[in-house]
């Protein structure tokens, strides 16, 4: 049968140009997986979904219909074909649904359908050139990613082992471990449940861990052993060393590298690690921060231990003060009155007084005795009335000595003065015992609450440099490069993906 004008006129187009003008209908993603899916259910072999809608086309199979099929005699139709051959359409349509499985099934596996009017071997030729190019770019793809390993992960990971085994500069460390411990007497073991165990000084161990990994910490090391000029040796590579006009932060922060603090609080030991360029340096600066935590143990509890005694100590010497006063008040009554007791003199004045009483009653009754005489001795008489008359007057004067009656002190006004002064200088006398017993038991208390520092592993000079850990650093850093990596590159295809659909 000869060909058409049409037909003459026409070019035939290669696979790849079918494939550039269906690009061109900018399909979307969803269409290309119904067509994916459609040559899936057919049994056609496609390279791509783009290459699935050209196959499918191919073979009169329309993968963005519900029916999925071409309608030829519509084409025909629309060309200006006779109806009686438009008519015959549906019958041609019924057929071409039921060879399509068969034409299927007769296809090459791993080839294209050939279209109408290519041979075989440029059929064959085809396939060639599109398998030779899928290699062609699986090996693009594969250098890429070869690249793209080397510039991102191989690059850094070959500075970071040249830095480590050929620029970093070796340090020393020294370890040592020590703990707190609290004086405790026999009659502290029944103070709690925690006592003599790690969790009672737990409080202690963290405020000294805390303390070593200060700032204070590094003014003290830079002010006795010179820990900045330590670490701005110009024999240290750029990464380690301190520029001379550093701050001070910059300081601390090569400090919090270089002194390492942990504390375990179930064994309650402090265990630090000191690192510097030289072993000297190292054990130099171990045992300075070791004396500084043993400084800071011992100002833990001063303040309350110093507070504890300074109450105790002016309490008693208040109490002290007002002792002597109450003495010397007694003293003074003593010295006032003549007499060490006032209830001496009492029973000193009634005593004479019965005494006198008792010759006044004797005299009066010789009196009497005289008087009822007839003729009485007037010189007689006259002595025992003046003897009596004496008597009562110094009976008088002894009891307003007693009473007071004439407003002079009494003596029992000057008994109950020094009875009080007495009792009151008793009663200062309990309260500086008093006070003497809380003076001891607080110097007791203070002694029970100092802390010290036990140290169980002392520091020793190293004698081979301990870091930079040479290969786990190399490891490390390509385990680091290629994790960033990885996450970086998953992270691309995923939002290219998604851009995409």
């Amino acid at each position: 049968m000869s060909d058409t004008p049409d037909s003459k006129a026409k070019p035939k187009l290669s696979v790849r140009d079918e494939i550039d003008l269906i690009k061109k209908e900018n399909l979307t993603g969803q269409q290309l997986r119904m067509a994916r899916k459609l040559a899936q259910k057919h049994g056609i072999e496609s390279t791509s979904d783009l290459d699935a809608v050209r196959i499918l086309r191919k073979q009169g199979i329309d993968p963005f219909t519900n029916a999925g099929v071409i309608n030829p005699a519509a084409k025909q139709g629309q060309a200006g074909q006779p109806a009686a051959d438009a008519a015959a359409a549906p019958a041609a349509t019924g057929l071409q649904q039921i060879q399509l499985p068969a034409t299927a099934q007769t296809m090459t596996i791993g080839a294209p359908a050939a279209p109408a009017g290519i041979s075989d071997a440029d059929r064959l030729k085809e396939i060639q050139r599109i398998q030779a190019d899928l290699t062609k770019r699986r090996r693009r793809r594969l250098l890429q990613v070869f690249a793209k390993l080397m510039i991102f992960v191989g690059l850094p990971t070959a500075i970071a082992f040249y830095y480590f085994f050929a620029v970093a500069s070796p340090m020393y460390s020294t370890f040592s471990d020590f703990v707190i411990q609290k004086s405790e007497g026999s009659s502290a073991a029944a103070g709690g449940l925690l006592s003599g165990t790690s969790f009672a000084n737990n409080t202690d161990s963290i405020a000294v861990q805390g303390f070593l990994t200060s700032r204070a910490a590094l003014q003290d090391l830079n002010t006795d052993h010179g820990f900045r000029a330590v670490f701005e040796d110009e024999n240290l590579d750029p990464l380690q060393r301190l520029e001379p006009d550093a701050t001070n932060e910059a300081a601390y922060k090569i400090f919090k590298k270089r002194v390492k603090v942990g504390y375990d609080p179930t064994e309650g030991v402090i265990k630090m690690e000191v690192i510097a360029p030289t072993p000297e340096a190292s054990l130099t600066f171990s045992n300075a921060l070791i004396g500084y935590a043993e400084r800071q143990v011992d100002q833990l509890t001063k303040r309350a231990r110093d507070d504890a005694m300074s109450s105790a100590n002016e309490s008693y010497q208040e109490q002290e003060r007002l002792f002597q006063e109450a003495q010397d008040r007694v003293l003074a009554i003593q010295e006032e009155s003549g007499t060490v007791s006032g209830e001496l003199i009492v029973q000193q004045l009634t005593a004479e007084i019965a005494t006198l009483r008792t010759d006044l009653i004797s005299r009066r009754l010789a009196l009497a005795q005289l008087e009822n005489n007839s003729r009485p001795n007037k010189t007689k008489v006259d002595a025992q009335k003046a003897a009596i008359g004496e008597l009562n007057k110094i009976i008088d004067e002894l009891e307003n000595e007693l009473t007071g009656v004439d407003g002079s002190a009494s003596a029992a006004q000057t008994t109950a003065k020094l009875s009080m002064a007495q009792r009151y200088l008793e009663l200062r006398q309990t309260m500086l015992a008093t006070s003497l017993s809380n003076k001891e038991s607080a110097a007791m208390d203070a002694s029970r609450q100092s802390r010290y520092l036990e140290l169980s592993t002392a520091p020793v000079m190293p004698d081979s440099p301990s870091y930079p850990k040479k290969f786990e650093n190399s490891l490390l850093a390509l385990l680091v490069f290629l994790g960033l990596y990885l996450m970086v590159s998953l992270t691309a295809s995923i939002l290219r993906e998604q851009v995409a659909n």
